[in-house]
């Protein structure tokens, strides 16, 4: 089975072991409850749209290593074509689900460790990479689900993993076996872990030969011995326990989801360890991984399809879709939106091949791709509540417009433009609320900001990939500067 569909994916998560805990309290069934499943929906869209004609060419590809058809989520580029194609995909999803569907991290980290390991092999004799290629085809076999977890929780950020007082506060290794190796610590922020069936573990930051311990690279079950998880609390996300929840949520179908993950004394066999200690190759993974995981903020694009259509429509039911001041607003929400698109398709377009025979993207590109991305969401939300109006955060609930007593004085005073509905006004502002404010914030604006790194991270990979001396070079021979001259 190569493929999975949607309801495959959510049946095969049911027979996992997960140890998850929300609210201090271990769940019995995480796939049912409520506030989760809506995270597992957005995953399953990953699978049913590879089954649609329309989408399939987007959602599904060839295997370079089988020549099976698989999900394009896990699949190793292998042209430029293929990175254009994965951010195509990555807008589509967004658009589809105004949320997180979360598989792009797992992705990301496949073509990273994929990449990195060639190289690491070409300098030490190790055959990392020959493991890494042989668990990546049980992935495109089973059509798994992965979480490429780099973040580390970092404990004192003004010291290296080998300083902190609390080892733990990076994923290290405990113990080296003939058999493998037993690893502790914690990945944060992880986004989709509960709902994946593997978790691929990378390094955080470039390393010393001091933090040899910290350089390692791993892939697990998510329900191994001693991986735990702690959900993650998202604004508003007690409303989908309420009994008929629907008005309210907003987004009612779909949703993103972040856990703490714990490693807890946790033992990874030889064949699914690719980095055991080369300190030196720990930058080049996380360079790789955050080049590609920024250029993946293609899907913030889709989101932003979905809200910026939310604001117009919130304006037809306002009465005032024909005003300038808000026709101006949508342009430049739309105008926004585009620019973010297209430095993902230019970091895309530039990608080049590396040693290993897979496609990296531009890295230089997709870092000011990621910049913009930390800044232009804001501004796209800010606009986007200035046309809902101040309704969309006094609005009473859903249950006041059922009431029998209270619901004819919301539907009369929270009417709009004559002949439209009440009920259709506030649906649009809930969803508005719940992609500005509420649990899809985590998946836009929020995670704009930080994921993949924060704003200063991707500053100093401009300054790196930046090339600052050669633009002096240029500067220095169109003026005619002779610098034997300067002392």
């Amino acid at each position: 089975m190569a493929l999975m569909t949607g309801k495959q994916y959510i049946e095969s998560l049911k027979k996992l072991d997960i140890k998850v805990y929300m609210f201090g309290e271990r769940l019995e069934n995480p796939v049912d409850h409520p506030i989760i499943r809506p995270s597992i929906n957005s995953v399953a869209m990953t699978y049913d749209l590879a089954f649609d004609p329309e989408y399939e060419d987007l959602l599904t590809t060839t295997s370079h290593l089988t020549g099976e058809k698989i999900n394009r989520f896990c699949h190793i580029h292998q042209s430029t074509e293929d990175l254009v194609k994965k951010i195509k995909m990555q807008r589509l999803l967004g658009q589809k689900t105004a949320s997180c569907f979360q598989r792009c991290v797992g992705m990301d980290a496949f073509n990273s460790i994929y990449s990195t390991t060639f190289e690491m092999d070409e300098e030490y004799g190790t055959n990392y990479h020959e493991r890494f290629k042989k668990y990546l085809e049980l992935c495109q076999k089973n059509d798994w689900t992965v979480d490429g977890a780099m973040t580390d929780p970092k404990g004192d950020r003004g010291l290296s993993p080998s300083q902190q007082e609390d080892p733990d506060m990076f994923v290290h290794i405990k113990e080296v076996r003939e058999d493998g190796i037993i690893v502790r610590g914690a990945k944060a922020h992880q986004t989709g872990s509960i709902n994946s069936h593997e978790h691929l573990i990378m390094p955080t930051i470039a390393m010393t030969e001091a933090d040899k311990d910290y350089a390692v690279s791993f892939a697990v079950p998510t329900d191994a011995k001693g991986v735990f998880m702690i959900y993650g609390r998202q604004s508003c996300d007690t409303r989908k326990l309420e009994e008929g929840a629907d008005i309210d949520l907003g987004n009612n179908t779909y949703g993103g989801q972040e856990a703490l993950v714990i490693f807890d004394d946790v033992f990874v066999p030889n064949e699914r360890v690719f980095m055991c200690k080369e300190w030196k190759y720990a930058g080049m993974l996380v360079e790789r991984f955050a080049g590609f995981h920024r250029q993946s903020y293609a899907c913030k694009t889709g989101v932003g399809d979905v809200l910026i259509g939310a604001a117009a429509v919130a304006a037809d039911y306002n009465g005032v879709p024909k005003a300038s001041h808000i026709k101006d607003k949508i342009i430049e929400m739309q105008h926004l939106n585009e620019t973010m698109w297209a430095c993902s398709v230019a970091c895309s377009a530039e990608g080049t091949k590396t040693k290993s025979g897979g496609y990296l993207i531009d890295l230089l590109l997709a870092n000011v791709c990621k910049q913009n991305v930390t800044r232009f969401p804001y501004e796209i939300a800010r606009l986007a509540e200035d046309i809902a109006g101040g309704l969309m955060v006094t609005m009473p609930s859903e249950k006041d417009l059922r009431g029998k007593e209270t619901g004819p004085w919301v539907k009369k005073f929270l009417n709009g433009k004559v002949g439209t509905s009440t009920e259709n006004r506030m649906r649009i502002l809930r969803l508005i609320e719940n992609l500005t404010l509420g649990t899809a914030a985590v998946g836009y604006r929020t995670e704009s900001l930080h994921g993949a790194g924060s704003p200063q991270a991707q500053r100093i990979m401009i300054a790196r990939q930046g090339n600052l001396e050669a633009k002096k070079e240029m500067a220095r021979r169109i003026a005619h500067i002779d610098v034997s001259k300067d002392k």
